[in-house]
């Protein structure tokens, strides 16, 4: 049984950057969801590629998919193309930063 992409968007806002306390789909840290029967791959980046909790944040990300129905196994693949940047933020993430 394949994996719900709605159930795996919904797990992946569980991961928040420590730093600015926003989940990952908000900042739009993920790029891509790709389900293949019940793996998952994810390829996200990071709002700076020195992020200090970049390890962090990928391993809370596997953690979170792999919680999903029908989840065997998550694959969170680290991309810095293209770079992140804070347009790619949701209006929520915006007004919770106080980002115009």
């Amino acid at each position: 049984m394949a994996a719900d992409q709605e159930a795996i968007v919904t797990a992946l806002k569980t991961v928040k950057d420590p730093e600015l306390n926003v989940n990952v789909v908000d900042l739009g840290l993920v790029y891509s969801i790709q389900t293949r029967d019940d793996e998952v791959d994810v390829e996200m980046t990071l709002t700076s590629p020195a992020c200090p909790v970049g390890p962090e944040m990928l391993r809370n990300a596997v953690a979170a998919v792999e919680k999903v129905e029908g989840v065997s196994k998550a694959n969170v693949r680290l991309v810095m193309s293209p770079p992140w940047s804070p347009e790619r933020m949701s209006d929520e993430a915006r007004d919770e930063l106080g980002y115009f």
